[in-house]
């Protein structure tokens, strides 16, 4: 399946709108940005992303809480979700990928790059669900 639409959780401003510009520009992709994981709850009412990219520290709502929350959605819980973070520990890692995710974007986050992270992360984790099948 080709990675069409995204759901983009933000809270900076700044990041959001360079990331959403590029996401929509160079990736050509249909693209809902939320500035916290409550926008993104409503957002995600009526939206069917192929795939959810959250920055993990937002206020009110982290992240991970997001995810959680989003995958009550029954047309969002098996999407494929990505996050955006500094936190790369070990550790960290291994509550991201507990909780779903295909794979993190260590910030800071480079809007040139973004489209290729997520398509590379998007092809991995494609191919991954392919040999499980």
């Amino acid at each position: 399946m080709a990675l069409k639409s995204i759901l983009y959780v933000e809270d900076d401003l700044h990041v959001r709108t360079s990331a959403t510009l590029a996401l929509e520009v160079i990736g050509q992709f249909a693209v809902r940005a939320c500035g916290s994981g409550r926008a993104a709850l409503i957002a995600a009412q009526d939206f069917h992303p192929d795939l959810i990219v959250l920055d993990v520290l937002m206020p009110e709502l982290d992240g991970l809480a997001t995810l959680a929350m989003l995958r009550r959605m029954p047309h969002l819980a098996a999407v494929p979700a990505v996050f955006v973070t500094g936190m790369t520990e070990p550790r960290d890692l291994a509550r991201y990928a507990q909780a779903g995710a295909l794979g993190v974007i260590p910030e800071p986050l480079v809007p040139l790059r973004l489209v290729g992270q997520i398509n590379t992360l998007w092809r991995d984790g494609a191919a991954t669900t392919a040999k499980r099948a």
